[in-house]
């Protein structure tokens, strides 16, 4: 039986985090679904200092339920310092699992029970825009174009059997993140995802993918933008230059010692 084979201990305690960064009018909607999809996990808010207001309606929601906690963090830093910071927190605390979603309401919080059961069997659960039975809603095609091009260039480049390497809507299991390590994470913009991802697949845990809708959010303005997206395309590009050269480099050394072998 193989490590990836092993029936994985009970998830018990669950945290949720949520970063907000001027989502005021989003994040009680979002709250109140997270809140009715997994009443028995607890929820942190990793709140960037958010100019509209975002953290005292954090503050109140946290005063109001005893489940939620807010973190105010001094400034926006990226997507993926947020969630290490909030990370930290969860493993310090022994939680089992920890669930990245984003508070607009594009990640459907109804899906987390799936999530969690297959945590069961799982390392890593990715709820995914790109597998049967995933589909996006209010994404023009150049949007859609855009996300399932760079899936497949970091699936092809990394030799990754993801589908949605780039999908922030997660479950981690506490011992995965343990394993893969976070002190040498770097990225902080949207190739976080990728980057855990990759870190994942290369220390041998399992990842899957539970289908998702994934909706457009209604309120408010994307944070996505060209230097995120730079950032993305240059760092999985080095790693996959860094991730072929090894494997051209691997090549090589088989050969010679086949050579020696058989002179």
């Amino acid at each position: 039986m193989s490590d990836q084979d092993i029936h994985r201990p009970a998830l018990s305690k669950v945290l949720v985090l949520v970063p907000t960064y001027n989502e005021r009018d989003n994040l009680p909607l979002i709250m109140r679904r997270i809140r009715a999809s997994v009443p028995d996990a607890d929820v942190l808010v990793l709140e960037d200092n958010s100019p509209d207001g975002t953290g005292d309606v954090a503050d109140q929601l946290a005063a109001d339920d005893d489940r939620i906690q807010v973190m105010h963090r001094p400034g926006k830093e990226g997507l993926g310092k947020a969630y290490l910071a909030g990370f930290a927190v969860g493993l310090e605390r022994g939680y089992d699992a920890l669930v990245e979603i984003d508070a607009d309401g594009s990640h459907p919080p109804e899906r987390l029970p799936a999530m969690l059961e297959a945590a069961q069997d799982a390392d890593v659960i990715i709820g995914s825009r790109w597998i049967r039975g995933g589909k996006v809603v209010n994404w023009p095609l150049h949007r859609k174009a855009l996300s399932v091009g760079g899936n497949l260039y970091v699936k092809t480049l990394l030799g990754m059997p993801v589908n949605d390497a780039t999908a922030g809507f997660r479950v981690y299991r506490a011992d995965a993140l343990r394993t893969i390590g976070l002190d040498g994470v770097d990225s902080y913009g949207y190739c976080f995802q990728a980057d855990l991802t990759w870190r994942a697949i290369r220390a041998g845990l399992r990842v899957v993918e539970v289908p998702i809708t994934f909706v457009e959010r209604e309120i408010g303005q994307s944070k996505m933008n060209p230097d995120i997206a730079r950032e993305s395309l240059l760092n999985i590009s080095r790693w996959g230059w860094e991730y072929r050269r090894g494997q051209v480099r691997s090549l090589g050394e088989r050969l010679v010692h086949r050579q020696k072998d058989n002179p």
